[in-house]
């Protein structure tokens, strides 16, 4: 039996990438080929999504966004800006093989850094950082038989903030100011650049039965916001936003209880609660709902043969921009913010 392993042309349509992912007992929502024509018009980058191919039909497959700039470098990623991504394929053989290709193509482009970001382990010998992880949360069709597992004291906070007078809409395009204006203050709180709003828009566009917008309000005021994908049986927690207000009245409380709720009476069997760094504040919050941490997998080459990160956020040059961006007008975050934020992986 021949491997081959190919690059799917730019104008490929995807069918025969989508109808294998389908089948695979780890697809996710990123791995969706959509996702190459969004890297690609909305934030400009080269994509490589390759192909394993066995007489024609595909046994596996490997996104690859190869993002470049002066300050990070240039730098081959499976995937980019979303939670994981890494190869799927019929068997560890085949997995190899599209690992050596993606080498091959980090060689080629010569890019600084190859990362594949996994959510599951990988019969590889290339380095591995464990620094990232998932919260997954088991779902039930009867939302009130999760309720019930809460600890007592976790009911008792998500009864106290509905008291506040908060209430969720879930909803799409419509949606859209108000996630984005949420979003733009909450990120730039936390120093970090967000995306066009177009940006937004194009993924709800590109997958309007796969997307939701919450929006948590108090009196008519916006005060946490999430984005979530879904894909089979699975919702993926993919960005989210809080307010002061909404810290300060605990908001989250409440926004995630609704999204768990819609997942359960959706039919939805799991939820991962987004990507978090092991051990930190986000961590413990979702370990209230009852997730349960799963590791995730970042493995990286270096052509050079060198074995540091090129990004690095504990790196002083980071720090200190985090802090300046920090202080920066909203005005200024929302001009500078896109160009920025479609360069960091």
């Amino acid at each position: 039996m021949t491997v081959d392993i190919v690059a799917a042309a730019p104008d490929a349509s995807g069918r025969e990438w989508d109808t294998f992912l389908d089948t695979h007992q780890h697809g996710s929502f990123y791995h969706r080929y959509g996702w190459r024509r969004l890297n690609e018009a909305q934030l400009g980058h080269k994509c490589i999504y390759l192909e394993a191919r066995v007489d024609g039909s595909v046994t596996g497959i490997l996104p690859l966004v190869l993002t470049k700039s002066r300050i990070f470098g240039r730098i081959l990623c499976s995937l980019p800006f979303v939670n994981f991504g890494g190869p799927l394929a019929v068997d560890a053989g085949t997995t190899q093989r599209l690992l050596k290709a993606a080498q091959e193509h980090a060689s080629r482009l010569r890019a600084n850094y190859l990362e594949v970001r996994c959510a599951e382990p990988l019969e590889t010998d290339l380095p591995v950082s464990l620094h990232k992880i998932s919260m997954t949360l088991e779902l039930e069709a009867d939302p009130d038989l999760l309720w019930n597992k809460f600890a007592s004291k976790h009911r008792t906070n998500i009864r106290r903030v509905y008291k506040d007078g908060l209430t969720v809409t879930a909803g799409g395009q419509e949606l859209l100011p108000e996630f984005y204006s949420v979003m733009q203050r909450s990120w730039r709180d936390l120093g970090t650049p967000l995306y066009a709003p177009e940006y937004f828009k194009a993924i709800l566009d590109a997958f309007p039965d796969q997307t939701r917008i919450f929006v948590c309000h108090r009196n008519g005021e916006p005060i946490a916001v999430a984005f979530n994908g879904y894909y089979a049986a699975t919702v993926e927690g993919m960005w989210a936003g809080t307010t002061p207000a909404g810290h300060e009245l605990q908001a989250n409380y409440v926004l995630y209880w609704e999204m768990i709720k819609d997942a359960c009476e959706r039919g939805f069997r799991r939820y991962h609660l987004g990507r978090s760094t092991a051990g930190s504040g986000a961590e413990q919050f979702k370990k209230k709902w009852n997730a349960v941490t799963t590791q995730l997998y970042w493995y990286h080459y270096r052509p050079d043969g060198r074995d540091s990160a090129v990004v690095n956020v504990d790196n002083p040059k980071f720090r200190a921009a985090i802090a300046a961006w920090r202080k920066l007008p909203l005005w200024a975050t929302r001009v500078l913010g896109p160009p920025i934020a479609r360069l960091i992986p």
